[in-house]
């Protein structure tokens, strides 16, 4: 199973920091000039080579880089061609490899270290030591089997096998970061304590609603999430027509600020949820998570306040992808399953065209009224639990009959969650305030 750690890290002096620009430099101006051959080789008639048949830059830049970083960027660069090929063979390629820039305009400055290359020392003082070659080590008075040594600030979030470092300069923050692939166990956790089963409804409002084969119920409210990242917009939007009205341009650092701000806020708020929402369910036995499939929602909704909710701000797809990695650390299976009509069921009496719904309140003419989202859940969970091997139309049939399934009614005090910035914690109502009224099982109020 392979994660991730990320650092900052710091040079000790500023003779530190020149080496370590220089390295960089270095592997993007190796970048380029491969990049640059080959982009010739690939769109000029005239050259009759493919884009592997170039020359032996490695030997170019060994002298600064050494062998085997010089070989990582050049591996580097051969899996974004192959990348490329294999996007245009499906037909969704967008472009050919980029450049990292160019001297007059600014480098991307970046570079990849082999495993065996560098090592990494925690501690009350971390640091890291990396390779650079001969003509940098004699230049800087570096001894022959000498390594640069830089200071490191974070703590590692994983421990294993360390992969191959990507080191880089942050222009916007101004500091020097790495990201260090780590290889684990299968499971940090052992396996789950029962063969009960979740399912979850992903919403524009609220983020997550589950329901368990156990009874539990959770509810990740976004509201204010989402206030806050339209309030960014807004800046962002703010600040470019202005930067494009003074001075004709379209960004500025300030607006590559606010964008990585956003993104930031909301990635961090959405490993929180992903955590601890797998913590809960591991608690209680879950082995299997049911996820809709939104496709078609996505695709087709009306609303556009609500797409650029689940485009921009939820960010569906990765989000699937966040929840299926954190499951795998505890041993949890995560299945995307349709989920059509779940959200306009009533699960009282199985009926889709006499229901209602506002807002976060479902009501149905047969005197159901619940928490939409968490009915929802609740329903999508007995569709796939009840119908493993029948056909929709049984499934149905099924969802009418509540009495028939072996899963129980939720809860009566579902769980509902909000973030603080830091973490996610139960507050005492999860629903709206101008929702007065709620069926008394499905009511979302104090945390059990």
């Amino acid at each position: 199973m392979r994660r991730v750690n990320t650092f900052t890290v710091v040079p000790r002096s500023d003779a530190d920091e020149e080496l370590l620009r220089r390295l960089l430099d270095a592997s993007a101006s190796l970048w380029n000039q491969l990049t640059y051959e080959r982009r010739q080789n690939f769109t000029d008639p005239d050259i009759d080579k493919s884009v592997w048949e170039t020359e032996d830059y490695r030997k170019h830049y060994v002298g600064v880089l050494g062998s085997a970083t010089a070989q990582q960027v050049i591996r580097k660069n051969d899996s974004a061609w192959k990348s490329f090929f294999s996007l245009k063979e499906k037909g969704e390629a967008n472009g050919l490899p980029g450049y990292w820039g160019n001297e007059e305009e600014g480098r991307e400055l970046r570079t990849y270290i082999r495993n065996d290359q560098y090592t990494l020392r925690w501690g009350d003082r971390s640091t890291i030591e990396i390779t650079v070659g001969s003509d940098l080590k004699d230049e800087y008075d570096l001894g022959y089997r000498e390594r640069l040594t830089l200071d490191v600030r974070g703590k590692p979030t994983w421990s294993g096998d360390q992969g191959r470092l990507e080191l880089y300069y942050d222009e916007l923050s101004d500091q020097y970061r790495a990201i260090q692939p780590v290889t684990v166990d299968d499971s940090r956790q052992d396996s789950p304590l029962a063969d009960e089963t979740a399912a979850l409804d992903i919403g524009a409002n609220n983020i997550v609603a589950c329901t368990t084969t156990t009874g539990q119920q959770y509810l990740y409210e976004g509201y204010d999430l989402f206030e806050r990242f339209r309030e960014t917009t807004r800046q962002i939007a703010e600040h470019q027509s202005k930067v494009k009205r003074e001075e004709g341009r379209y960004t500025s650092k300030r607006i590559r600020r606010l964008y990585r701000r956003r993104t930031r806020r909301r990635d961090h708020a959405m490993d929180a949820l992903a955590r601890d929402l797998f913590e809960r369910l591991y608690e209680v036995g879950v082995a299997t998570v049911y996820v809709g499939d939104l496709t078609d929602i996505l695709e087709t909704h009306w609303s556009v306040r609500t797409n650029q909710k689940t485009h921009n701000f939820w960010a569906f797809r990765a989000f699937i992808d966040r929840l299926a990695c954190t499951a795998e650390e505890f041993g949890i299976t995560v299945e995307v399953r349709p989920e059509a009509w779940t959200s306009q069921t009533c699960p009282q009496c199985g009926s889709t065209d006499r229901t209602t719904r506002h807002q976060d309140t479902l009501t149905c003419s047969c005197g159901f009224e619940g928490h939409a989202d968490l009915t929802a859940s609740e329903t999508f969970l007995r569709r796939h639990q009840n119908s493993k091997s029948s056909d929709w139309r049984t499934r149905h049939k099924v969802s009418r009959q509540r009495h028939e399934s072996n899963i129980p009614r939720p809860m009566a005090r579902p769980v509902c969650l909000k973030w603080d910035d830091h973490r996610w914690s139960a507050t005492p109502r999860a629903h709206r305030p101008n929702e007065e009224h709620t069926h008394p099982q499905v009511t979302a109020g104090e945390s059990a």
